[in-house]
């Protein structure tokens, strides 16, 4: 394990340098590893595993996804089972279906939790509101946590790319003496790129937080604001989008990430430095205080409890539908679908 130094604070991380693909075999090669959930993290987490060498199963109810796995190379009865089965099979069960989910499908998860196996999250939720959930696997198994800083989608393409995507770990319960082994070794099985280290409560409350900020919420409120202050001082469509989305996904965005802020304001003309320098000031006064409840609703378990009330309910799904084809059929991002048509390597 490396120390390593971000902005000041020094913190521990593993590498693939240092923790081989070879050493993650080694310590998993008795080990029969049952992916539960072929949802969002399921299929990429389970086929980087498989092609990286593991002992890897999948259990999923019959639906679409049980045909999605079938069609991605997984067996029925060799290694793809129901749930039940394929928590008797494994040693290491990964926990991947939906916070709501786990709730629901817990009792046949911890009827074969013996002693000895290991219980795998990618997400700290169903432990740390454990009131809420009521997930507490039994004293004798390892309880550990790997989560990708990515959507299942990226996790695998990164992977077929021959790169990966950053994740955290945790180990919360260690009865085996080799849960952090378990836990670094399935980290590196499932293609990251490096693992730093946190608890299940600091990665659900940062997840949580950033998903409703940033990477998703807030990013969509601030770039719906800026499109419609556009559109109604009379710019057309086309202009309020490429000025508001397509620029900053297109352009933008690979330059920060590549270096920095920093370096990508200075790729930029004089007159957007000053601007963005003026301004970023006022933009983070505004929005700080709304972060700071986000945070403060999380920390609670407000968030988690409007989530599993939400998600448990009958029909969420035709609810959540609606509410996404509305965010589809919006101007902004009817105008976004022609744009991205007419991109050069789209044209």
């Amino acid at each position: 394990m490396a120390k390593i130094n971000f902005g000041g604070v020094e913190e521990n991380v593993v590498t693939r340098e240092e923790f081989t693909l070879e050493k993650a075999r080694e310590v998993l090669k008795d080990e029969v590893i049952a992916v539960i959930g072929y949802g969002v993290q399921g299929p990429a987490q389970s086929m980087n595993l498989r092609d990286n060498g593991f002992n890897v199963i999948v259990g999923q109810r019959k639906s679409k996804t049980y045909d999605k796995a079938v069609a991605d190379g997984w067996v029925p009865g060799k290694t793809l089972f129901d749930i039940e089965e394929a928590c008797e099979k494994a040693t290491v069960i990964e926990y991947l279906i939906s916070d709501a989910a786990q709730i629901a499908v817990w009792p046949v998860v911890k009827k074969h939790l013996t002693a000895g196996k290991a219980l795998y999250f990618s997400h700290g939720f169903g432990i740390t509101y454990k009131e809420r959930t009521g997930i507490v696997p039994p004293k004798d198994v390892d309880v550990i946590m790997v989560a990708p800083k990515g959507s299942g989608t990226s996790l695998r393409r990164l992977f077929v790319q021959g790169r990966g995507v950053n994740s955290s770990y945790a180990v919360y319960q260690d009865a085996t003496g080799k849960a952090k082994d378990r836990t670094l070794a399935l980290g590196i099985g499932v293609g990251s790129g490096y693992l730093f280290e946190t608890d299940f409560k600091r990665e659900v409350y940062s997840d949580l937080t950033g998903e409703r900020g940033t990477l998703m919420g807030a990013i969509q409120g601030l770039l719906l604001a800026q499109y419609e202050t556009l559109r109604g001082h009379g710019h057309t469509p086309s202009e309020a989008f490429n000025e508001t989305v397509e620029e900053l996904t297109q352009s933008l965005m690979p330059l920060f990430a590549e270096k920095g802020m920093d370096w990508m304001y200075a790729n930029c003309s004089t007159t957007a430095q000053r601007g963005a320098l003026d301004w970023m000031g006022p933009f983070h006064d505004a929005t700080k205080p709304v972060f700071e409840k986000l945070y403060h609703e999380v920390e609670t378990g407000h968030e988690a409890q409007k989530s599993i009330d939400s998600n448990s309910k009958p029909g969420y799904r035709e609810g959540l539908d609606k509410e996404l084809k509305a965010l589809r059929d919006s101007e902004m991002w009817q105008a976004g679908a022609v744009v991205r048509k007419l991109r050069p390597e789209n044209s």
